[in-house]
């Protein structure tokens, strides 16, 4: 058997005719729900930490379990938590056994303050659901302790993730969900892990460069990768890693870094050697989950519009390069992590009741 397709579209508005509009809308200007989370900090095994943002039934960012107000913790301003979790806050997520809980990991360069992570977060959480956002290495406003940061094929550290959540709510009903860049990380991790990964219920991947390389070249070869998608991500990397040049003197070339204008640039100079690879091509041959499709074994749901400024739509994998397993859904409009529909001036509602729905129907 193999893989099975899903071709029911996405109905982009007519007023974002293209990939590049309904990205950039998506992102940018389209409203959404906001909501605000309770932040727990746990340690790694290498001395570094990693951030999970929470939010469910019975838990509030603005108060107590026992009712009283809860002052916004200023370290917190510029993230999507109020506050930190607190012993009583586990007990009253952990109440209810066989809980649904989806674990969320963002794309490059986001957090839970983005939109898409917002967006799904809230729609799960009002159908009772406990939602929590595992943030990758430096990316909850908050830089890590070490030189290394994060990298689109660390699946060790979403293991780790995934088994923190599970430890947190053993009782609870997992499924996981990522974009983009940890969106690749995840099914690479699954197909890692095959049949060992089969504690979560499902999975569903969403606009996810699979195949790295040609992602890396859409995104450093073209006017719109090089000029305006590069520069809006080096605008927050490069300050992250040039603040790690001075805590850690000697092992970053600051020259190169401030020179670099492509993720490939900076992929060859920083991401790649800090994490083991020879140069940005080995990084994104190796790391590139699209070899692994065909050895998950959880239900999976593979998401991607053929519109995607990211992801070239040759690209994409077909049903031979997959497991019985995995879902595609290639539907023709929808931009990178958008999914903008509904008439003006549109909505991102699109996207949380898709996955919803495959996520349900796995449970």
């Amino acid at each position: 058997m193999t893989a099975s397709v899903d071709t029911s579209p996405c109905p982009a508005p007519w007023w974002l005719p293209d990939g590049h509009a309904q990205t950039l809308y998506g992102a940018l200007v389209v409203r959404h729900h906001r909501i605000s989370f309770v932040r727990d900090r746990v340690d790694t095994p290498d001395g570094d930490f990693l951030d999970f943002d929470w939010a469910g039934p019975g838990l509030y960012a603005d108060r107590h379990v026992n009712g009283r107000k809860a002052r916004p913790d200023p370290q917190l301003q510029r993230t999507a938590a109020r506050r930190w979790m607190q012993d009583a806050d586990w007990e009253q997520l952990c109440a209810n056994a066989g809980t649904p809980a989806l674990v969320i990991f963002h794309g490059l360069e986001g957090s839970s303050r983005s939109h898409y992570a917002q967006s799904i977060a809230q729609y799960f959480r009002a159908r009772g659901w406990v939602t929590v956002i595992a943030h990758f290495r430096g990316c909850s406003g908050f830089p890590n302790r070490m030189a290394r940061a994060y990298f689109s094929g660390d699946s060790a550290d979403i293991e780790f993730m995934l088994d923190v959540v599970r430890r947190r709510l053993p009782d609870a009903r997992w499924h996981a969900v990522g974009v983009s860049l940890g969106g690749n990380a995840m099914l690479k991790y699954l197909g890692e892990q095959g049949s060992e990964a089969g504690w979560l219920q499902a999975a569903a991947a969403v606009s996810v460069p699979l195949d790295l390389v040609a992602c890396g070249r859409t995104l450093s070869e073209n006017w719109a990768g090089r000029h305006l998608y590069c520069r809006h991500f080096l605008r927050t990397m490069r300050p992250k890693v040039l603040e790690k040049a001075r805590r850690f003197p000697g092992t970053i070339d600051v020259l190169r870094l401030t020179q670099a204008r492509t993720i490939r640039e900076f992929d060859d100079l920083y991401t790649a050697p800090m994490h083991g690879y020879r140069n940005a091509l080995d990084y994104w041959t190796r790391a590139s989950s699209k070899p692994k499709l065909k050895s998950i074994a959880v239900p999976t749901l593979v998401l991607n519009a053929r519109n995607d400024p990211f992801v070239p739509a040759p690209s994409l994998p077909d049903t031979h390069e997959c497991s019985d397993s995995v879902l595609l859904h290639q539907p023709a409009h929808g931009g990178h992590a958008a999914f903008v529909t509904g008439p003006f001036p549109g909505n991102l509602n699109w996207l949380p009741a898709r996955l919803a729905r495959y996520l349900e129907t796995q449970s």
